[in-house]
């Protein structure tokens, strides 16, 4: 007899109709107006260093795939004990990222790239981990695109220029960072 469960086929409809809705205007209605503003930024560090708006474009929608589709999995409570235990690891990582990602534009000539690509590697493999048994190979590759972006040498470098063009960006970003870990949500 086939097992069927409504329970599991309404997730798997809510994550995939969520998923083709990852445009700008349905970001407003499932992600705060702090983390709207840093994923702008976001984008707009990434089109300003690779010169690709379609790139810099489907990065951030991935981006925003993920968390749907990471948050939905929450809702649903679809991880085991052993993956929320996973969850709280990638949750403590990302928050000291943040923290670091802070502190070298808080103080100048601080930034060590290799510090910022390390943390942001070590966030994709517990997110992939925690998130294997759950998603597609095709979301799994979304997870890799977005961090392995992110963490490129390059970019960090061009994103701590203190003389850069991103500057500017970079500042919002990680204001926006701090309104988060004072709201507890990071």
């Amino acid at each position: 007899m086939e097992a069927f469960s409504s329970k599991d086929m309404a997730m798997k409809a809510q994550k995939k109709i969520l998923s083709h809705m990852a445009s700008k205007s349905m970001v407003h209605m499932f992600i705060d107006d702090n983390s709207s503003e840093i994923l702008d930024e976001l984008y707009r560090v990434s089109k300003e260093h690779t010169g690709n708006r379609n790139e810099a474009q489907k990065v951030v929608k991935n981006m925003i795939k993920i968390a749907v589709k990471v948050g939905v999995l929450f809702r649903h409570e679809k991880f085991s004990p052993e993956e929320m235990s996973l969850a709280q690891d990638f949750r403590k990582k990302l928050h000291n990222g943040a923290m670091t990602a802070i502190s070298f534009q808080e103080v100048e000539f601080t930034f060590d790239k290799n510090v910022m690509t390390e943390q942001l590697t070590e966030c994709r493999d517990l997110l992939l981990k925690l998130v294997e048994k759950h998603l597609t190979p095709k979301s799994l590759d979304r997870i890799r695109h977005v961090f392995n972006h992110y963490s490129d040498p390059e970019l960090l470098t061009h994103l701590y220029d203190p003389k850069g063009t991103l500057c500017a960006s970079l500042t919002k970003i990680c204001s926006g960072l701090n309104r988060m870990i004072e709201e507890k949500k990071l």
